[in-house]
């Protein structure tokens, strides 16, 4: 009879997320993963086939955790540019507490580390970020709903650049207030833009 694990496969992503956050794709050996999660090679092979498998899953949960509670402000059917700067403001002050410069974003850091050259992250990649174009598309044309779609999708790419390029900042710098300059001055080219 097969023993009961002591861990959930949520629990054993979360713990795996956070060390491939920090330390990337393949800085990570198995021994580092076994040591960051508690749980043995063989408990990550028979819940998640192996460490590709384990580091896809962390996509989804990163997605839960992190994406889901600061981008839901960005999501709501009357969101507005206001609710661009509290969703920046959130992740800011997020990053300060756990301490600038601080770890960036999981998925940019995926999508510069492995995403190239893996077409399954590359995946994980581009639906993150049609997410982030979304909700950034759907405040634009609430904000400026004389814009034509194609200037609005124009824009929203730019917002997930910005903000893709933003995450990445905040891994170099130890003052939240460089980010909120940032935000506070792309904010006000994109206001003027859609005048």
């Amino acid at each position: 009879m097969p023993r009961k694990t002591s861990f959930t496969s949520e629990q054993l992503s979360d713990r795996a997320l956070q060390h491939f956050w920090l330390n990337g794709f393949h800085a990570s050996s198995m021994d580092d993963l076994v040591k960051a999660t508690g749980v043995s090679r063989h408990g990550i092979y028979s819940s998640f086939g192996g460490k590709k498998a384990l580091f896809l899953a962390c996509f989804e949960r990163y997605q839960q955790n992190i994406v889901d509670p600061s981008f839901e402000v960005v999501e709501t059917p009357n969101a507005s540019l206001k609710n661009v700067s509290d969703y920046f403001e959130l992740q800011i002050s997020m990053s300060e507490r756990v301490g600038l410069p601080g770890p960036g974003c999981f998925v940019v850091n995926s999508a510069t580390e492995v995403a190239p050259s893996d077409p399954d992250v590359m995946a994980e990649v581009t639906r993150h970020n049609d997410r982030l174009r979304q909700g950034f598309a759907t405040i634009l044309q609430n904000s400026a709903p004389h814009l034509e779609p194609q200037r609005i999708h124009e824009l929203a790419d730019v917002m997930v650049i910005f903000t893709n390029g933003l995450w990445t900042q905040s891994r170099t710098v130890s003052d939240g207030d460089v980010l909120r300059k940032a935000v506070q001055s792309f904010l006000t080219l994109l206001t003027d833009t859609l005048k």
